[in-house]
């Protein structure tokens, strides 16, 4: 066994992977970016090495710098993780020719699966079943646009080099086609350096089921069994499971069988994910299931994995990459329960899941589910990484069990200021539609109104918060626009411990007191006067307000003065003027000062988080101003368009 570890990766997976090699004693060595220097992972590894600024591309993804780092401290090997260099066989073959262990597959099974084109032409040779699509050299627009209509709509855009959700748009008419594959080109120029695209065949009603296996260097290669990751929002997972459910053991054997026969084409060492694409409109039947892709790593959902059949699979990798044998063959896996995960982000569902950023001044998850997580009370969520907040997973004897138990976790989690998609989980996994296995990969788009929308914040959790703000010393004589019992607005100097008894009498009716302050930004009439046992959990005042949140509610919310009139849109204000809603990069200009657009028309696409932002106009107009240019970077805030109402 190896002795020494350098992870060439942040966050979760880093405190994952620091985890198990502590139970095996191993000595860690970390890395870190400057906006990383006390980051979790930092803190929890033996050693760590600064290796450069925050951006990624110029820290975690200078695969130099990393080597430099491993050779310096002394460590013996390698982990990737998930992302940044994980699947770059160049870097994996300079950690090799450095004479350092690579904990992952050969540089050149990293190759053969990496382009998805190769890899699927690789796979009709193995007899592995693929969807119908284009997969050929020429990536002239109107040949790609031919080959689209030929493949029959919709369809999906795929680059040829992607992963991770980046590099895909499913285009439904053929007008939408050419700005989506500008578009995915873009995107996956910027994230893989590779522009190529292919061209599948979109299923109506699929369903995302892939296979966990897993090599060594003696030619053994097993199956650890499916996963269905069909709950997606843009092609990123939102929650995923463990078996999938509906899987009949004669297709459960087809399926990962075909994995198994996909990773020995290439020769697989370590840990690999083989996706698959199943026509769910009959249910799974193993003669409508596809392969789509191969990931050369680890995958994000690999805990729930692990949760059914009891294996640590970084264990796994970690003994692999040392030369031993698998610890199991395949006849002594089985499944055992289910398991579920679902991914806790640092995201406004409400705000078009505008990720949201900030210290975590308060930060509690459940106790009794596993949590992954590279994070705690006290850190921040930075613009230059990933959203993802941690994974939560929840194993049962039975899906019923895994899901109430992960649902009332999702209920338990206490974040802010930074807001979180928590409550729009909790509501996936109470939904009927997803108890009774009516999945596919539309899943969220189809119920998304439903899922996002807020609810009403309880008038007894409202009246407490207003109560400890009009008590708080920093608010005496504070002047709020108060309304009477009659409905008249008044602004009076209410002092904050000393409510007129007179205020809101009428005769021949009750007094109420009501007061309007913010919630969450928006005007709100709150009665003083709604009292029981709602046991709020009460924060410290900060920046004019309070947060408040029931003890068994779901998302924290801020009320405070009132200081405006309503919320603004993200990303643009009531006057036109188009703001940066967060630090970020400019990608693309689609206008000029003084061109004419219509309400919706794209203005600038924003590239945040890993993510493309597209701010667009709030109403039909005319560019009065314009300070946005291509690959510039701006903070949050920034104003960088102007769009004067037309007449």
């Amino acid at each position: 066994m190896l002795k020494s570890l350098l992870i060439a990766n942040r966050g979760e997976i880093a405190c994952r992977i620091i985890r198990t090699a502590r139970k095996l004693g191993i000595r860690t060595v970390a890395v870190y970016s400057d906006a990383d220097a006390k980051a979790l992972h930092v803190r929890q590894a033996d050693e760590a090495v600064h290796i450069g600024p925050s951006p990624a591309r110029e820290s975690y993804l200078v695969g130099e710098k990393i080597i430099a780092a491993a050779t310096a401290t002394g460590a013996e090997a390698i982990h990737p993780g998930y992302g940044f260099l994980s699947e770059n066989a160049d870097f994996a073959q300079a950690v090799i020719d450095a004479g350092l262990l690579w904990v992952g597959p050969n540089p050149s099974s990293i190759r053969a699966m990496g382009l998805k084109d190769a890899a699927k032409e690789r796979m009709i040779a193995a007899g592995v079943p693929v969807t119908p699509g284009y997969l050929g050299e020429d990536q002239a627009p109107e040949r790609l646009a031919a080959e689209a209509a030929k493949v029959g709509y919709p369809v999906l855009i795929k680059a040829v080099a992607g992963g991770g959700g980046k590099g895909m748009r499913r285009v439904d008419d053929p007008a939408d086609f050419a700005d989506a594959l500008l578009s995915c080109q873009r995107e996956a120029t910027s994230s893989f350096g590779n522009s190529q695209v292919l061209i599948e065949k979109y299923i109506l009603s699929p369903r995302h089921i892939e296979v966990q296996v897993f090599g060594d260097t003696h030619g053994n290669v097993v199956h650890l069994f499916e996963r269905d990751c069909s709950l997606q929002r843009r092609h990123q997972k939102v929650i995923e499971e463990a078996p999938a459910p509906g899987m009949d053991e004669a297709t459960r054997e087809a399926i990962c069988a075909a994995a198994v026969k996909a990773a020995k084409a290439v020769d697989y060492v370590g840990a690999g994910t083989i996706e698959f694409i199943a026509d769910a409109s009959e249910g799974l039947r193993a003669d409508r299931i596809w392969f789509m892709e191969m990931n050369t790593r680890l995958q994000v959902e690999h805990p729930v994995t692990e949760e059914i059949t009891g294996q640590d699979l970084v264990e796994w990798q970690l003994r692999v990459a040392s030369g031993e044998p698998l610890p199991r063959q395949q006849d002594e896996l089985w499944i055992r329960g289910w398991a579920m995960e679902a991914r806790l982000y640092a995201e406004d569902p409400a705000a078009g899941f505008l990720p949201s950023i900030g210290k975590l001044e308060s930060f509690s998850l459940p106790y009794n589910l596993r949590i992954e997580t590279g994070v705690d009370e006290g850190a921040a969520i930075s613009p230059f990484y990933d959203p993802m907040i941690a994974k939560i997973i929840a194993h049962g004897a039975t899906r019923e069990g895994a899901r109430d138990a992960l649902a009332t976790g999702c209920t338990e989690v206490k974040v802010r200021p930074v807001k979180t998609n928590a409550e729009f989980l909790a509501r996936i996994l109470a939904m009927p539609a997803f108890a009774e296995v009516r999945l596919d990969t539309g899943f969220i788009d189809r119920y998304l109104d439903s899922l996002v929308t807020r609810g009403e914040p309880d008038a007894r959790l409202l009246s407490a918060g207003a109560i400890a703000i009009l008590a708080h010393p920093d608010n005496s004589l504070m002047e709020q626009p108060l309304l009477s019992g009659a409905g008249r607005r008044e602004w009076i100097a209410q002092s904050s411990t000393q409510w007129n008894p007179l205020f809101g009498f009428r005769l021949n009716r009750p007094a109420k007191r009501i007061v309007r302050l913010a919630v969450d930004d928006q005007p709100t009439d709150i009665d003083l006067d709604q009292t029981g046992p709602v046991e709020p959990e009460i924060y410290e005042f900060e920046g004019g307000g309070i947060w408040v949140q029931a003890r068994s509610g779901l998302a924290p919310r801020f009320v405070s003065r009132l200081v405006s009139t309503g919320p603004r849109a993200a990303g643009a204000a009531a006057d036109g003027a188009i703001l940066s809603p967060m630090p970020g990069r400019i990608i693309a200009v689609e206008v000029s000062a003084g061109d004419s657009v219509t309400k919706g028309q794209k203005l600038v696409t924003l590239e945040a988080m890993k993510m493309e932002h597209s701010l667009i106009a709030p109403f039909d107009g005319t560019v009065a101003e314009l300070n946005a240019e291509t690959g510039g970077q701006v903070s949050e805030g920034t104003v960088l368009a102007r769009i004067e109402r037309a007449e």
